[in-house]
């Protein structure tokens, strides 16, 4: 699944595309997917989450234990 991050930059990149172009078609077609994009993106969470690569660790720097 995408994340937010993701589809809210795609969808912000089209309206920019769609400011530009004097095709009216276009820009129209370019605002919808742009709202597609963004009622995709409202229901997620706002930080994406995906699992952590198996060599990280949770500690914090300058912590003692962890040398």
């Amino acid at each position: 699944m995408l994340g937010k991050t993701y589809l809210t930059k795609q969808a912000s990149l089209l309206l920019e595309f769609a400011k530009t172009t004097s095709d009216s078609d276009l820009s129209a077609k370019l605002i919808s997917k742009a709202a597609d994009l963004k009622s995709q993106a409202d229901p997620l969470p706002d930080k994406d989450q995906g699992p952590k690569a198996p060599d990280v660790a949770d500690f914090s720097p300058g912590d003692p234990t962890e040398r």
